[in-house]
């Protein structure tokens, strides 16, 4: 490398790779000015910034907002698998239903809470190594116990044995059980109730360290297993989520307990429909109550925080024992019993009384024959399949008044927004439609109706060989098929006529499972009766203070700030390596004799300066 009037550049490479530059322009293309290097780090400063507010601060927003969003559907996937007992944030609960024809325990585990107070815990069912729900029953029901109590804990015994195996050693103290009885010990002397519930009471913690007190056992009303089984549908389908996005319904809520002005706007909630054997049960939310109906609401807080309404929540509960499908035929039949006997004694006839002169049920397929009542008191029944008639017969069994706002037996019902509201329907409402007629799902009134005329009008021969070939649902069977047409009317007068559902209505979906599974009303049952456990993870949160949240804002954006600490720390390498060429070329020009300045000013050609790479 030599020093003359111009600087050339060459290598190993093609003749076009040659080129050469003037040791005058030289200074101002590759050597900035201190201004110009000013300038250029403040622009570099400022785009640094922007990506930094625009990018990694977006980035932090957006995530904390689809976090909770994308676990709580995430969990539906990963409900299924089987539950990491070695995970020591997680946490476990019991919940054991003593029914009337036996009992069953329900394990469910949670992870931490992360410390949000407008957060509910995230409780799923626990599930084996096999996948399968941790769930045990046994029979009969403890109701059955009630002349020898002291028996009630060694009939529990078995169900605790079986959760206790599954729950780790180390966290049974921190987990809550909890023995909650219902229709079965409803009926029972409150004598008899108190002596099952004291024996449980004194031997459990005995034989087993959970969590349990004496609170921790009692019978349920009606009620509240209706509010526990809304809570844990609407728990399963994500309706206490108040983070909501476009497209998904709302409702205008009255804060309970501020002014009566103030409306909190949250995700609407899913009312049920329930249609049992023996019951029928209605529960939904009503946002905005009026004086008369207070006393007939269920009000509760789902937060940990008392002081906080976000999560109260008023719901309407009533159940109607002899509503049931089973029960509703039993009446019917019943009344049909006592009519034609007594229509026989006063016109001196005898209809009914042989299977020659059966007597005419139009709520029966048609030409389907049977024979109903005690052997003193025998029908015989000939079906003539008769939907619309069947329907106006049912319809006296209702026991529904005139009255504006009454359902099922003159009960007052708040008023149903049915223009911005949901129902699903389970049990009964689901096999009516699906077992048979196989339309399972949104519910449609007049292709509902039109199914079921159609079914109730096909003779009984031609039903049974359907039957046979397997046209319907695999856990349908006979007893389904003769009293089909029947529980079809009832499902449809109930609904209509009963709870006043317009024949328009289009936001009611008879299901079975939600998200293929059983949600049980256990489910909500824990749910509410831990509400304030999230508490103790708040008070742990609030202790880290600001370094717990400095830690976690890092732990998110510690990308962006490194990629920019190392931006800058080149852009500063290549500033110093700039500064220090410019140093080197103002003491090669001190160097420079005048004689060699003339060749600019007489345009003569420069010497050149070779430089081989």
């Amino acid at each position: 490398m030599s020093i003359m009037g111009r600087i050339s550049f060459s290598c190993l490479f093609p003749a076009s790779w040659h080129f050469s530059l003037s040791s005058q322009v030289l200074p101002r293309l590759v050597i900035p000015s201190i201004r110009q290097l000013l300038f250029i780090s403040l622009v570099v400063c400022l785009i640094g910034l922007l990506y930094l507010l625009l990018v990694a601060g977006k980035g932090h927003v957006s995530w904390i907002t689809k976090e909770n969003h994308f676990h709580r559907h995430l969990a539906r996937v990963t409900d299924i698998d089987a539950t990491d007992t070695t995970n020591p944030n997680l946490n476990y609960g019991l919940v054991v239903d003593c029914g009337s024809s036996g009992s069953r325990v329900f394990v469910y585990c949670w992870p931490r809470h992360n410390g949000n107070p407008h957060e509910l815990l995230d409780i799923r069912q626990m599930r084996d190594q096999n996948r399968k729900p941790v769930v045990m029953k046994i029979k009969p029901g403890i109701s059955e116990l009630a002349k020898t109590p002291e028996k009630a804990s060694d009939y529990i015994y078995p169900l605790l044995s079986f959760a206790a195996q599954h729950i780790p050693k180390h966290k049974h103290q921190e987990t809550p059980l909890y023995v909650l009885c219902t229709a079965g010990m409803r009926i029972l002397p409150e004598s008899q109730q108190e002596a099952l519930l004291e024996d449980l009471r004194t031997d459990i913690p005995v034989h087993f360290n959970f969590l349990f007190s004496d609170s921790h056992v009692e019978v349920i009303s009606g009620k509240q297993e209706g509010v526990y089984a809304w809570i844990g549908i609407n728990f399963v389908l994500g309706r206490f989520d108040h983070v909501h996005n476009d497209g998904e319904a709302v409702v205008e809520v009255h804060v309970p307990g501020g002014d009566q002005q103030e409306m909190l706007l949250r995700k609407r909630t899913t009312g049920v429909l329930d249609m049992g054997g023996v019951s029928t049960q209605i529960a939904y939310e009503v946002p905005k109550t009026e004086e008369i109906a207070k006393n007939l609401l269920a009000e509760f807080n789902l937060g940990c925080d008392v002081h906080r309404t976000e999560h109260v929540y008023r719901v309407y509960v009533s159940t109607f024992l002899g509503y049931g499908g089973n029960a509703a035929r039993q009446r019917y039949e019943e009344n049909l019993i006592r009519n034609t006997a007594a229509r026989n004694r006063l016109l001196d006839q005898h209809i009914g009384e042989t299977v020659e002169s059966p007597l005419l049920d139009p709520c029966l397929p048609t030409d389907l024959q049977d024979e109903i009542g005690p052997p003193m008191q025998r029908l015989y029944l000939r079906g003539t399949g008769d939907f619309d008639q069947c329907r106006q017969i049912l319809q006296p069994f209702l026991n529904h008044t005139n009255d504006t706002q009454t359902s099922l037996n003159g009960v007052y019902q708040p008023a149903i927004d049915y223009s911005n509201s949901q129902f699903y329907g389970f049990s009964e409402f689901y096999y009516c439609m699906e077992d048979v007629l196989r339309m399972g799902g949104d519910y449609n009134a007049s292709k509902y109706a039109k199914a079921a005329k159609s079914y109730c009008a096909t003779q009984w021969k031609i039903l049974r060989e359907r039957f046979e070939s397997g046209l319907y649902a695999s856990h349908a069977d006979l007893h389904r098929l003769k009293y089909q047409c029947f529980k079809s009317a009832w499902m449809y007068e109930v609904l209509h006529t009963g709870f006043s559902f317009p024949t328009n209505y289009k936001n009611l979906k008879t299901a079975l499972l939600v998200y293929d599974k059983e949600v049980q009303w256990t489910l909500g049952a824990i749910l509410y009766r831990t509400r304030f456990l999230p508490l103790r993870d708040i008070q742990q949160e609030s202790l880290k203070g600001a370094h717990s949240h400095w830690r976690h804002s890092f732990s998110f954006v510690n990308n962006h700030y490194l990629f920019l600490a190392c931006f800058f720390i080149v852009l500063l390498s290549i500033i110093l390596y700039l500064r220090r060429l410019r140093r080197i070329h103002r003491r090669t020009a001190q160097r420079c004799t005048p004689s060699s300045v003339p060749w600019l000013e007489e345009g003569l050609g420069s010497p050149t300066i070779l430089i081989n790479l």
